[in-house]
Order: structure tokens, then sequence, then C-alpha cells
């Protein structure tokens, strides 16, 4: 541009331990000039105490402006490198220099990790996500093109638009509008009656587990678990230095008969996870009993609770006793994982306990997606959308049970088909040690298989054969058929 002073870069000459001038913005000269500076100070040519060349001098010797060198100097001076005063040449700051800052040390002292954090590391590490060629069966997918793209572009915008006064912090509960839209929806599809203050929105169920354990146990805990069942509640509550008790699991669900004392017991009643059992209406209030008699907590995970394929709704916990249940409920089955929306209800008890909660963990849950799903919900699209992507995944299920009646017909038996979005498939005739190398072998034939073992505590409690949970929700029809028609290429290899 015509008139423009044109940009200079200092650049170290080795030989003098000087600058020559080359083109660069008027900031970059100064960003240069303070690293200079900072590597001189650290590397002892300036010592604490020294002077550094006035300005003027500076400016002259390099061949920039004063005003880029006071730029400069002002911001050493901010950082702490340099003191100065009007009219006198600035000075390096006490306390700076090779022998006041060592890059490294030998004899460096620990450093302290909390318990909670040592908890943490402990945790086997999750398997990192690999791309697949034919199909992959991990559980917990949905399929983009399932998602409600204008439905949720109409209401983000709507929220986008909708100017307040002034722009603050939010009830950390979730938004007033938002809990009331939850609180007709829940009675609507689960008959669950409460009030809005005892839904608390936040960022996922797993965010709500979190808090279940953080709120409900102490280091030492014990707390009941189904086994085998969901490996991130196990783990959120052992972090916590809750204490696991796992409970077989059959048909009926939990088996109920002989709970121990303990400070809370997670369930998935209504579809057990992984193997789909339905917790029985006798079970049900035992469990209910239980908690009532001991002073425990049920947290009723209700994960996938839209899907029922052959079989009616079950009715949550919640219902039987509000005060006992903590209910867990999420949008990652219906919407999308990526949105991170979930919702607790909560005994009234509860309430601020859990609201202080939220609130010290991240203020609250974004408020924008908040107003979204408020909008959809109240004008009957999310509704709408449950609908579409029930029959969507009902057709799904309908193709991969087809698909493995063709291809593995009897050697396979099959759990928790009557609802949600996964099974699970036991292979008859072959070990359950094999499911490592079966594993493998489905990935370089381009499957993602996923085994159960890690969903026992302690592993050795499995059945004897290999398991492996299939989840469709993510896969077209044509995905599903050549997934498993490879999947029975492998298991033929190993069955030799």
């Amino acid at each position: 541009m015509q008139g423009q002073m044109p940009a200079i870069w200092l650049v170290e000459n080795s030989q003098f331990g000087r600058f020559d001038v080359v083109q660069l913005s008027k900031d970059g000269i100064a960003r240069r000039i303070i690293a200079a500076i900072k590597e001189q100070i650290h590397g002892g040519v300036y010592r604490p105490g020294d002077r550094l060349p006035s300005t003027r001098a500076f400016a002259a010797e390099w061949g920039v402006s004063r005003t880029t060198v006071m730029a400069a100097y002002g911001q050493l001076a901010a950082e702490g490198y340099l003191t100065t005063r009007p009219g006198a040449r600035a000075i390096v700051a006490q306390g700076l220099g090779t022998a006041a800052a060592p890059m490294c040390s030998t004899a460096a002292a620990p450093r302290h990790l909390s318990a909670f954090a040592q908890r943490l590391l402990a945790l086997p590490s999750p398997a990192v996500a690999q791309a697949v060629r034919v199909a992959d069966f991990r559980y917990g997918d949905l399929s983009g093109s399932d998602f409600p793209v204008l439905a949720w572009r109409r209401s983000l915008n709507k929220a986008s638009l909708r100017r307040t006064a002034r722009l603050r912090y939010g009830d950390p509960q979730g938004t007033a509008t938002l809990r009331t839209a939850l609180q007709g929806y829940l009675w609507r599809a689960r008959g669950i009656r409460c009030t809005p203050d005892q839904i608390v929105v936040v960022n996922g169920s797993q965010q709500g587990l979190d808090l279940c354990a953080r709120l409900l146990l102490d280091p030492g805990d014990p707390f009941v678990i189904e086994n085998p069942g969901y490996l991130l509640a196990r783990q959120a509550f052992a972090a916590a230095g809750g204490v696991p008790v796992p409970i077989p699991v059959d048909g009926e669900g939990l088996r109920t008969h002989s709970l121990p004392l303990a400070r809370l017991a997670y369930v998935t009643p209504s579809h057990q996870f992984p193997l789909g059992g339905v917790l029985s209406a006798a079970r049900r209030r035992a469990l209910v009993a239980w908690a009532a008699h001991t002073g425990a907590y049920v947290v009723e995970d209700d994960y996938d609770s839209e899907y029922r394929h052959d079989i009616a709704p079950i009715p949550p916990l919640q219902t039987l006793d509000a005060e006992s249940v903590i209910y867990v409920g999420t949008l990652s089955k219906t919407l999308s994982p990526t949105l991170r929306l979930g919702y607790l209800v909560v005994p009234t008890t509860l309430s601020r306990a859990f609201s202080e909660a939220k609130r010290l963990t991240d203020r609250h849950t974004p408020m924008l997606e908040q107003d979204a799903l408020a909008d959809l919900l109240a004008s009957g699209a999310f509704e709408r959308h449950v609908r579409s992507i029930r029959r969507k995944n009902t057709e799904r299920r309908v193709v991969l049970l087809q698909a493995l009646a063709d291809n593995l017909g009897s050697s396979v038996t099959i759990a928790g088909a009557d609802t949600g979005l996964h099974v699970v498939i036991w292979i008859n005739g072959v070990a359950a040690d094999r499911e490592p190398a079966i594993v493998e072998a489905a990935r370089a034939a381009g499957v993602g298989l996923y085994p159960v073992s890690p969903l026992y505590d302690p592993p050795e409690s499995r059945p004897a054969a290999a398991g492996f949970i299939l989840g469709y929700a993510g896969l077209d029809a044509d995905a599903l058929r050549r997934g498993v028609a490879v999947l029975a290429a492998v298991l033929a290899e190993h069955r030799r």
C-alpha cells in the first residue's frame, strides 16, 4: 500500500551478537525485541541491576523507531523483567538471571497428586477409536443422517435471535423454560410426576453420574452396581472413592434377594446394560424397599427408554418412590451424543445440593442449547423426531437380526434384542479368552467389534463363551449386512 511504512524484522547476527533488519510488521518487531532481551537476561548478558541502553540509543543502534523500543520496554516492565521510571534508563529487575530460574533439576521434589487424581490414573485407559472400512458396531453411535437438522437449526436460530438486556450466568439447574418443558415431556413419555425444581440439566448423563458420585459417596463407601454393567458409571463412583459391590443380573435384571448395605445402587431397570433384561415388578419393589430401609439412594439410568420394539414401555422406578430414586435421562440416544445434554430428576431434599455442585462444576450447561431444546420440546418437534428415529432404528434392528440369522444361525445366542440400540451375541463353542484375537481379526477385516468382558467385575465372573456388543444405530442396512457377513467369516476361522 502506498504511504505505508515498510515492515522490518530484527534477525540476530551470531558473529557480533547484533541484529540485522528485514521486513516484518511493527508488532512483530516489538515481540522480537522482547524475546531477544529476555534471552539475554536469562543467558546472563544482562544481570539484575544492570541498566539497558536508553530507548533512543537502542532505536538508533538497531535501526528501528524509538516508539517500538518504548513499547517493548513497557511490555517487559509489565511482565516484571524491567523496572522503569521517567527520565532514567530501564534496569533489569532483581531475582532474574540464570541462577534464579534453573531450567531443570536432577533432584526436583515430587509433585503431589490428590487421592482422586491417583484413582483416576489407576483406571484403565479407554480404547482409541479407529476408522474401519466395512462396519463399526460401536455402541452409543447414532447415524448422522438421523439428526433433525432443520428442526434443530430453526430452534437454535430462534434462541440465538432472542436477545436479553444483559448477558449473565444462568441457573445452575438449567433454564426455567427447559425444566418446565422437560417436566411436561417426562410426564407424557415416562409417567414421571415432578416439579421443575427437581430437574437438574447436565452436560450429558455422565456428568449426572459424576455429581451423584461426589454428592452421595465418601471414600470407602460401598455402592451396588449391576454385573455386568455400565463401565463409566462404575468408574465414576470408584473415582469418588466408592467401593463397588457387583451384583449379578439375570433375565429379570438385578438380583435383589440379598442386597448388602450400601450408600447407593446404580441400575438400568428398563433395559439392563448390556444384557437387555427388564427388572421385574417384584424386584423393583424389593429394590425400592431396600433403599427406604437402609437410607440408600437408587440411581436409575434410563438411557434408552425411547426405544421399545416388542414390549410396552416400562414405568420408571422413580414413579414408585420419588424420594429414594434419582432418575438419569439423556438426549445422547435421541438427538446426538455430541450435544452433551442430559438431565436428572432428584428428590426434593437433594435439589439444593445438586444445584450447588453444578454451580461449582461449570456454572451451568450452555444456555443456547438449552433454549433450543426447550423450543424443540414445546413445539412438538422433539417427539416427532423420536417417533421417526424409533421407526428407523426398529428397521435397522430387523436387518441386523435377519443378517445374524442368515450368516450365523444357531452358532450364536442373541440377548437384549427387545429394546434399545444394541444386542449382545454369545458365540457358542468359542471360549471367552478368544475375544481379543477375534477383535483383532475383525478389525483387520474392516469391522469394529467390542467384547463384553470389560463390563464384568471381576472379568472371571462372566460366562464361558465369547461375547460381543453390537450397536446398530449408527449403521445403514447395507453396512449391517456386510458387517455381519465379515464377522461370520472371522468367527468361522476361530472355530477351527
